[in-house]
């Protein structure tokens, strides 16, 4: 994440460079020009991550840049478009980040050391040509597979020794048991938030009340603000309530699996929202927890004296959305329910490592996805051991390897048409790069 901050951080910062610096034109790409501030500060991006100062390095920034403006000279003549709408929804989101990351938006301005609408300002070409370069890559890359037989084929090309290693993998299976929340206390909540939302209407400020109660506090100290997002990418109950607010309207209170809710629409724009919320958690009881430690044990024992299996367990007793799927837990980053060992957590690892295929751990308390805590027990249900890649085991990760070189041909041979039949003119400065000859025709 913090990487991520420091990425965004320079595309602002660049705008600050550019004003420092003065620029001169070191190409023109049709309509398109890179100025020696657009190198510049990419290579400051670049140090920052980490790459060593170098000139070859600087070779491929300038490579990189004069293929973003080749996509954004083409996109235009082929009159692909870009909404004003989108471009704006994305400012927003990548302004929304800067504010959570720096805790308001007088700091983000007084980090720049700019108003909060020159910010915009200079984000709005940047973005633009970066949705139109996005685009236009799609459309040059639409529609490329590999057949199985190219898939052998890519393999057999890779020499002996250059096959990489591929770390252990495992599958795993859970039974979860959640302490049951009484109605008492969701009731307590449900009053607690038509009080609030009563009070907001009565003329209070929402995002005084969200920062006062809210149990995210991601959102909390942003008043509640979410920034805009897309249709389908919050859970469901919430989301529905949501796209049917009008402007500044608060929803009833909403239930989803983090909590209770209250939500205000500040801005729709198509089908994108911006929202703030409060949520509030309901409290476990110790009594609930030592209940729900009770039921798992005496699972534990069924499982122990084979009276049920782990699946018929699964399935009986579970009380997480996996038991749909088998008890399978979801790898987060891949979406599929194969981890890397190192990827787990440390608790799960810890859990895992000592258990043959088939084994099942004794109960234990975990933190949850949302946040809650629950017992549970697993099951460890594959374990791939390290191994060189080979086309039984990894076929799917050879064919995206496969699919990728396929696609960097295809990008390769349309960047060659279309330096042959588009103005490009570089600067000499330029020359000492290897990729000056095949841009300069």
């Amino acid at each position: 994440m913090q990487q991520l901050f420091k990425v965004l951080l320079f595309i602002l910062f660049s705008f600050s460079l550019s004003a420092q610096t003065i620029d001169k034109v070191e190409a023109v790409i049709g309509d398109e020009i890179i100025l020696t501030s657009d190198i510049e500060s990419q290579y400051v991006q670049y140090i920052a991550q980490g790459y060593t100062e170098a000139d070859d390095i600087k070779c491929t920034i300038i490579e990189d840049i004069l293929f973003q403006k080749l996509l954004v000279h083409q996109a235009k003549m082929d009159s692909i478009s870009v909404e004003e709408n989108e471009v704006d929804a994305e400012i927003e989101k990548r302004l929304q980040y800067f504010e959570n990351q720096l805790g308001s938006v007088a700091k983000v301005e007084a980090y720049f050391d700019k108003e909060l609408s020159v910010i915009k300002q200079n984000l709005k070409k940047v973005i633009r040509d970066q949705l139109l370069g996005q685009r236009m890559r799609a459309q040059i890359t639409k529609g490329i597979k590999v057949t199985p037989a190219e898939v052998k084929t890519f393999f057999a090309t890779i020499p002996t020794e250059e096959i990489p290693s591929v770390a252990t993998q495992v599958k795993v299976a859970q039974l979860v048991i959640k302490p049951i929340i009484p109605e008492v206390e969701n009731d307590r909540i449900r009053t607690k938030l038509n009080n609030l939302r009563k009070r907001v209407y009565d003329g209070e400020d929402f995002k005084v009340l969200a920062a006062l109660y809210s149990d995210d506090p991601g959102s909390a100290n942003n008043g509640g603000e979410l920034g805009f997002v897309n249709r389908g990418d919050l859970v469901p109950e919430f989301e529905r309530a949501a796209f049917r607010l009008k402007q500044d309207a608060i929803s009833e209170v909403i239930q989803s699996e983090f909590g209770f809710h209250i939500v205000q629409l500040i801005e729709r724009r198509g089908e994108q929202i911006n929202v703030r919320h409060i949520l509030i958690k309901p409290k476990v009881s110790s009594t609930a927890l030592r209940d729900a430690k009770l039921k798992i044990d005496s699972i534990a024992a069924e499982l122990n004296t084979a009276t049920i299996t782990f699946d018929e367990a699964i399935k009986k007793y579970s009380d997480d959305e996996s038991k749909n799927n088998g008890g399978l837990i979801m790898n987060p980053s891949t979406g599929a329910t194969t981890f890397f060992v190192d990827d787990l957590g440390p608790s799960l690892k810890y859990i895992i490592t000592p258990l043959e295929v088939g084994g099942i751990s004794q109960p234990s308390l975990a933190d949850m996805p949302d946040e809650t805590k629950a017992y549970r027990i697993c099951m460890l249900k594959e374990r791939i051991e390290a191994h060189a890649t080979n086309l039984v085991e990894d076929y799917a990760k050879i064919q995206e390897f496969a699919v990728n070189i396929k696609t960097q041909e295809t990008i390769n041979k349309w960047v060659d048409k279309q330096v042959a039949q588009t103005y490009i003119r570089l600067n000499t400065g330029l020359s000492d790069c290897e990729m000056y000859t095949k841009w300069n025709k």
